[in-house]
């Protein structure tokens, strides 16, 4: 095994915190991994590594060593790429996890174009909502909406999409129309709360400039978009969400915009990755393609 290959095992395991995970995630011999690890400490002169019954972690000087060969495979393959056939046709695979609706709606009814356009990448797509350790689970990149929280990575803002309140006809026509904080706080909602945190999130308006946050009550509360549009379609209370959700029913009718004076801050979109990576070619073009999609999807919105 050159060297190359060597520090391409060695990252990963650090990365995975585990042997066998490494040598699954790179399909080869568990036995090759042991090998490799031994050689490379042998050479260098350092433990890189240190072994518990649960978990391997870097040594001090493992972490400095992993740093360095993270940026030189980096170099390598942008170097290569740059004087090779993968300038104009990257090749290889990229792993990325979508927020599950934006993919549905924006990113997955365009795949076939980008597949078509970069015939030699292979896309290993994950969808959901949850926090990704990108470095630990071996992602790519990921694509999430509202403000993210983890600062280790690097936070490109890809779109910004309007946001709305609605309701169906039949509720407004029950219960009334709210034209201010004071009369919608008399009002009941479908909530919607947080698979991650499991908290209902409120809904937010502006106010003169100023943010405020309302909660309602309700007898219904779902964690899936679909599931929450289709209750306030069928008279369950309001609901608050990104305008692309409801594009459709809105423009028939189905559903209908209050509060439109006070809406709240679009909800940013975001594609994030590891700070210690460069960007690959093979990632770089997903990720611009990504960011297009977006864009013409705020305008549109």
């Amino acid at each position: 095994m050159d060297r190359f290959d060597a520090m391409r095992v060695f990252t990963r395991i650090v990365e995975l915190g585990s042997f066998t995970k490494a040598a699954d995630d790179l399909h080869i011999p568990r036995a090759t991994v042991t090998h490799t690890i031994k050689q490379m400490e042998a050479r260098l002169g350092v433990r890189l590594l240190q072994r518990t019954t649960r978990q391997v972690s870097a040594t001090l000087d493992g972490n400095a060593y992993y740093a360095r060969c993270v940026q030189l495979m980096a170099d390598l393959e942008e170097t290569e790429s740059a004087f090779s056939a993968a300038a104009s046709n990257p090749r290889g695979k990229v792993r990325v996890d979508l927020q599950g609706s934006l993919a549905m709606h924006f990113i997955l009814p365009q795949l076939p174009e980008f597949c078509a356009r970069y015939p030699q990448i292979e896309l290993e797509i994950g969808m959901g909502d949850r926090a990704v350790d990108l470095v630990r689970e071996g992602y790519d990149c990921v694509l999430r909406a509202g403000e993210p929280r983890d600062s280790s990575l690097v936070i490109r803002r890809v779109a910004r999409l309007q946001q709305v309140t609605v309701a169906s006809p039949a509720y407004l026509e029950q219960h009334g129309t709210p034209d201010s904080l004071a009369s919608f706080a008399q009002h009941r909602a479908v909530n919607f709360f947080s698979s991650v945190s499991g908290k209902i999130l409120p809904f937010d308006f502006l106010v003169d400039g100023t943010e405020h946050s309302v909660s309602l009550p309700g007898q219904v509360a779902v964690s899936h978009a679909e599931a929450y549009v289709s209750c306030c379609e069928g008279g369950l209370g309001l609901v608050q969400l990104p305008r692309y959700h409801v594009q459709q029913q809105l423009a028939e009718g189905r559903l209908v915009e209050v509060m439109a004076a006070f809406r709240p801050a679009p909800m940013a979109v975001s594609v994030l990755y590891p700070h210690q990576r460069q960007l690959s070619r093979r990632v770089r073009v997903l990720v611009d393609w990504m960011a297009d999609l977006m864009r013409q999807g705020e305008h549109a919105a």
